[in-house]
């Protein structure tokens, strides 16, 4: 990425950040109307869902200058908002936890956020409300590493994901490689025949989700009363490395081996080391290569099996 497109990309993120805080109010100096600021309407938060239970963990997960916390969680123990206990595991650190006062004091908080909000999501149609929480999780699993440790779970697709799944792939290949809107056209024909013409007991199709975000897909479809082939196999970037491929592949084999196939193949490219690898970590061994062009290349296919 050269300098003048990283520099629209930041651009362009300053400018949601921008719309997004004046949007939600956050320029207001307090939440709510009340004499609590932002600050500290969101440590009260942390405490009252029992998020965090240290100082050093509030300082942690919300950002905040240690000697700017001790000062605010001080005034909320004047107020008797706010009781500490020592901790049984480490002397050192005090357990935090509100009052009842503190929690009498936050409940009307949190009702009247929710209640904004709410109004905010009354002007979208329901399925556009879906489209953003959705546009939400994925923000927050892009920039937030620890949810890709998370658990990951793989699940039927829902109505128009099979297509966001066309999307998101030829737009991957179209981007790291190059690769010509027929790729998109192959998807879109492998997708359209399954579902049109699906076995239920010998094909199925997963995604793979994790926070709340879609960071993988596969299907099993038939070849033959025999064999049986992987397609749409794909895991997001930024979840690779972590299990995800393999646990999709593993799926795969399970499936297959209950509907009675003897084989199970896929085709993927040299340059794709990762598939190569995952490849044969479940067992898969390279049974041909061919030179084809496709995609608006000339591109080297490996055809993978494994016996069942």
């Amino acid at each position: 990425m050269n300098d003048s497109e990283a520099q629209r990309r930041a651009e362009a993120v300053r400018h949601f950040n921008r719309f997004y805080t004046q949007h939600i109010g956050a320029l207001h100096e307090y939440l709510q109307k009340s004499v609590f600021s932002l600050t500290e309407a969101r440590v009260l938060h942390e405490l009252a869902h029992g998020h965090a239970q240290t100082a050093a963990a509030l300082a942690r997960n919300l950002g905040l200058d240690t000697g700017y916390l001790s000062r605010l969680l001080t005034s909320f123990e004047r107020r008797n908002l706010l009781t500490r206990r020592p901790s049984e595991s480490d002397a050192r650190q005090s357990l935090l936890s509100l009052t009842d006062a503190g929690m009498t004091i936050w409940q009307p908080l949190d009702e009247a956020a929710r209640a904004e909000v709410a109004a905010v999501l009354a002007q979208i149609p329901p399925d556009s409300q879906d489209w953003l929480i959705e546009a939400m999780q994925r923000i927050e699993w892009l920039l937030d590493p620890q949810q890709r440790h998370g658990t990951v779970s793989l699940r039927s697709p829902e109505a128009g994901e099979y297509g966001w799944l066309v999307h998101r792939q030829a737009q991957w290949f179209a981007t790291e490689y190059d690769w010509d809107p027929s790729f998109e056209g192959m998807l879109a024909r492998v997708v359209a025949d399954f579902l049109r013409h699906r076995d239920p007991l010998r094909e199925t199709g997963w995604v793979a989700e994790q926070a709340g975000t879609i960071v993988g897909s596969a299907m099993v479809v038939c070849v033959s009363t025999t064999v049986a082939r992987v397609r749409l196999l794909y895991v997001e970037p930024e979840a690779r490395h972590f299990g995800v491929g393999m646990q999709l592949l593993d799926e795969c084999v399970r499936f297959a081996t209950r509907a009675g196939y003897t084989k199970l193949t896929l085709w993927t490219t040299p340059f794709l080391h990762d598939a190569g690898r995952l490849c044969r970590r479940a067992g898969f061994v390279c049974a041909a290569n061919t030179s084809e062009w496709r995609f608006g290349r000339d591109l080297r296919l490996e055809h993978w099996e494994r016996d069942l």
